[in-house]
């Protein structure tokens, strides 16, 4: 296996990770799309500001996910750090739906709503079967 192919692969082919939170000793985890961006090693994804988990990130900003495969068993699992971009939807829309075409609709619908968060991660560990697990390191994002 060469990881950082299969790793860039992976995030670029699957659209969906499950994002874990833990506030006050209770985790919490939900299911969101995400654009990962290769120049700059930062998974985005969006959500509504008065969403739970933006209270959640407040409190903590560490967070754990894994990429959500729908068929087999590859996936991509890291820790790392969230917080609100400095960019909006819009600066990464491309990205979103050149993956997700019917984001389209969404960001043309209820953009102006949504907040950009970014995940900055270090390591990553990228599952392709059970006897291909490797571990990649990214190249630094200021963590």
């Amino acid at each position: 296996m060469i990881t950082e192919i299969e790793f860039l692969r992976i995030m670029n082919t699957q659209t969906e990770i499950a994002l874990a939170t833990c506030i006050s000793s209770q985790p919490s985890v939900r299911i969101v799309n995400f654009y990962f961006d290769i120049a700059t090693n930062i998974l985005f994804f969006t959500t509504f500001e008065d969403n739970d988990k933006v209270k959640e990130f407040e409190s903590n900003s560490s967070v754990a996910f894994t990429t959500v495969p729908h068929q087999g068993n590859e996936h991509v699992k890291a820790k790392g750090i969230v917080q609100k971009s400095e960019k909006t939807i819009f600066d990464v829309a491309g990205g979103f739906i050149s993956r997700i075409p019917d984001y389209k609709d969404t960001i043309e619908q209820v953009g102006q709503y949504l907040v950009l968060f970014e995940i900055k991660f270090n390591t990553a560990t990228v599952t392709l079967d059970f006897e291909n697990i490797d571990q990649i390191i990214l190249k630094e994002t200021n963590l």
